[in-house]
């Protein structure tokens, strides 16, 4: 293999290649190195060096010297497509942040919903969160440094953080370049391993925990809506007549109730003696009141196919009740889905008419059924159910509820929510970290990758050679700062 000059600039793991030709293969040290500790600071960045690993790590790679080959040679293949894909990417967002087009909606949701979705909001962000992030900032990084290590071993130099650039730039650019790409490698197989082990960890909990069968409530906030009406350890059953069994269904029932709250048909039979006791609305300018604490109520048929959905509401038809007066009585209409059975007739009695709440504009009426965790899942032993009208994203949103329940003891139900949220928490950092050093930008691997990956491009002359690394590394770091500077503001405008 003939190797040609390759001048690379100066970053953070670059260094300059001056000799032609190829190097002559090297052999690893047979003496303990030395554990030297040595400090440098730079006007960019402080780090702190030191040579203890250098023998063990380059033990591992002679041991596995042909398996770690392999390795990062798929990790190069992978590393270069990432690069290309995500360079890709942030053309079209930014051509999307110009309203020159709409975007792709597959992607979009990708970059709205994957990699920032756990932390939606920085006003929701708690200590424990911080501390979570911190862990797999650490993890994440170390990770990837390890990569760059073990893909390193087999030539005469090893690092965590800094090479010997004099070093690196005596072997072929294709070793250079998968010792570039190991550390982009290594965080993607550490997603894989997240999401892997994320997807076992029912089945590795299973004999000390349940999960999927319902919500069990960690903690409620005091300024929760719902504080008061639940408790650490009450068990949700169903949201509004809906069975409940994991935190994505807790959301997503509760977005569907959001964006149905004005054209639901539900309704429960109340008798018409204690219709006729109830009180009268006030009229405020032009709208229906309640005094104190009593929601309004109208009557409507049992099924939408005879209801008159656009008949105008009158004094007559509208009453002020209380919302737990109605929780026991039975369920009519044909909102409440496979609860009620709809075969055309109605389940009240003559002697009761089919009453549903009012919906006023952010408001909506939601029955929430629970249980007591000495009970288990079963709601009508000790449990109850209760009524919130109010926001109910902002109530969702309000409680922390976890898919795990404990088979003996309450209170180490939190050890698997720990291990889910840090997994979590690795896979986003981890992920981030990856596409951020896939960037053709200044000070991160995706720079060292396209200077030496230009550089096996014989044809190119090194003017043009330089050109492009150029050209590509300023408007890469200029669009990742306009969209990184978008989506934070974003992030805090929520």
């Amino acid at each position: 293999m003939t190797e040609g000059n390759i001048q690379l600039q100066r970053g953070r793991r670059t260094g300059r290649r001056t000799g032609g030709g190829a190097t002559p293969r090297t052999l690893l040290p047979l003496r303990r190195v030395s554990s030297h500790l040595s400090n440098s600071i730079s006007c960019w960045y402080c780090d702190f060096k030191s040579s203890v690993f250098n023998e063990p790590l380059f033990q591992f790679g002679r041991k596995y010297f042909r398996w770690l080959r392999i390795w990062f040679s798929i990790g190069m293949g992978f590393s270069l497509t990432t690069l290309i894909g995500v360079t890709l990417i942030i053309l079209l967002e930014s051509a999307r942040a110009l309203n020159l087009y709409n975007g792709i909606p597959w992607l979009n949701n990708i970059l709205n919903g994957s990699i920032f979705g756990s932390y939606s909001s920085l006003y929701n962000i708690t200590v424990a969160d911080i501390g979570y992030m911190c862990i797999s900032s650490i993890i994440s990084v170390s990770i990837h440094e390890l990569g760059h290590a073990l893909s390193a071993t087999r030539h005469p130099f090893c690092a965590l953080v800094a090479f010997n650039d004099d070093l690196l730039q005596m072997i072929p650019r294709v070793a250079t370049l998968r010792i570039y790409c190991a550390g982009i490698w290594h965080n993607a197989a550490l997603c894989l391993v997240c999401a892997l082990t994320l997807f076992l960890l029912p089945f590795i909990f299973y004999p000390l925990y349940s999960h999927g069968e319902s919500l069990m409530v960690l903690d409620v906030s005091p300024k929760s809506p719902l504080y008061g009406h639940l408790s650490p350890g009450d068990i949700i059953t169903m949201l509004d007549g809906a069975h409940v069994h994991t935190t994505k269904e807790w959301m997503n029932i509760s977005y569907v109730l959001d964006k149905q709250k004005s054209q639901t048909n539900k309704g429960y039979c109340v008798p018409n003696l204690m219709i006729a006791g109830s009180k009268n609305p006030e009229i405020t300018d032009n709208k229906f009141t309640c005094p104190n604490d009593l929601t309004l109520f109208t009557t409507i048929s049992c099924n939408s196919r005879t209801n008159e959905t656009n008949h105008q509401q009158t004094k007559e038809h509208i009453y002020c009740f209380p919302a737990k007066g109605v929780l026991g009585e039975k369920k009519c209409g044909d909102g409440w889905g496979n609860l009620v059975k709809d075969d055309g007739n109605c389940l009240c009695t003559d002697d009761e008419s089919c009453s549903s709440p009012i919906h006023t504009l952010g408001v909506t009426w939601v029955e929430i059924t629970f249980s007591r965790h000495e009970c288990g899942n079963k709601e009508n032993k000790c449990g109850g159910s209760f009524v919130f009208v109010g926001d109910i994203i902002s109530m969702a949103r309000s409680i922390r509820v976890t898919n795990y329940q404990s088979r003996w003891f309450y209170g180490v139900v939190y050890f698997p929510v720990v291990v889910e949220k840090l997994l979590v928490n690795i896979f986003h950092v981890s992920l981030m970290l990856a596409l951020l050093n896939s960037l053709p930008v200044y000070y991160l691997d995706g720079e060292s990758i396209l200077e030496v990956a230009l550089c096996c491009f014989s044809s190119l002359t090194p003017r043009i050679r330089e050109l492009v690394v150029r050209s590509c590394l300023v408007g890469g770091t200029l669009i990742c700062c306009l969209l990184i500077s978008r989506i934070l503001f974003l992030v805090i405008s929520e």
